[in-house]
């Protein structure tokens, strides 16, 4: 059963710092491309990082120098820095799986960031 399970989301002020994680089972993780993406109120989803099997990252150009993903192959998680949150950082961050022709999504994790 394939599951991900996103965590450490919640209020922060504006200027402050989060650190999600994705613990994944069901699946050969270690060869599946990783990503955050998240959901603002009224806007669509919008990719925010990805980690492919080799390390190789990705980002956003909003949350490039911001935010960090990264990955543990022995945890089977992958994590997401988020430093120096602004308001419009504000939404659920989803955890998303990509491996052959299957795509996994975990049911999110919401970030507020307010003072």
């Amino acid at each position: 059963q394939v599951q991900l399970v996103e965590s450490g989301g919640g209020l922060v002020q504006p200027g402050g710092s989060l650190r999600l994680s994705c613990a994944a089972s069901g699946f050969t993780f270690s060869s599946a491309v990783m990503s955050w993406y998240r959901r603002a109120p009224g806007k669509e989803r919008e990719l925010v990082a990805t980690i492919n099997p080799g390390g190789s990252t990705n980002y956003a150009d909003s949350m490039k120098g911001r935010f960090t993903i990264s990955r543990d192959n022995a945890k089977n998680t992958v994590y997401l820095q988020m430093n120096s949150l602004k308001p419009e950082d504000t939404a659920v961050y989803y955890c998303n799986a990509l491996r052959l022709l299957f795509a996994y999504w975990g049911q999110g994790t919401q970030v507020t960031v307010s003072s």
